[in-house]
This record gives C-alpha cells, structure tokens and sequence, in this order.
C-alpha cells in the first residue's frame, strides 16, 4: 500500500481523473478528497504511476510506502 499526496487535486472531476490515471499502475486506488491523498494498492510502477500523473497536471508525491 502506497500513500500519494496530490495538492492541487480538489473536486469530483479531479478525482475520476487521478482514478484513470493511476488505475493501470495498480489493483485497486482510494482516494481521500478532503486529505488530498490517494491509497494505491498492488502498486507496479510507482515512478511511472507519478511520471503520469505529472504529464496530466497533477503533480505528487508519495508520503507513505
């Protein structure tokens, strides 16, 4: 289980978007909205996992492994 922070994720549509992203990387994303964290599970490639939320404009990085 990996713990992400994603500062500038805020809304509904932020969330569905950091969901796609994240989902081929891993078995199952949580996200925590008020937290602005994510909860990635069976996480495969966690620098890939990043680079792609970077390239949608949506930097982060992980606070807890």
């Amino acid at each position: 289980m990996t713990k992400i922070h994603i500062q500038d994720m805020s809304c509904g549509h932020c969330k569905a978007t950091v969901e796609a992203a994240l989902l081929p990387f891993s078995s199952s994303v949580n996200v925590d909205l008020a937290a602005r964290q994510v909860t990635v599970t069976g996480a495969k490639d966690m620098p890939a996992a990043l680079a792609a939320l970077e390239a949608i404009g949506f930097p982060a990085k992980i606070v807890a492994d």
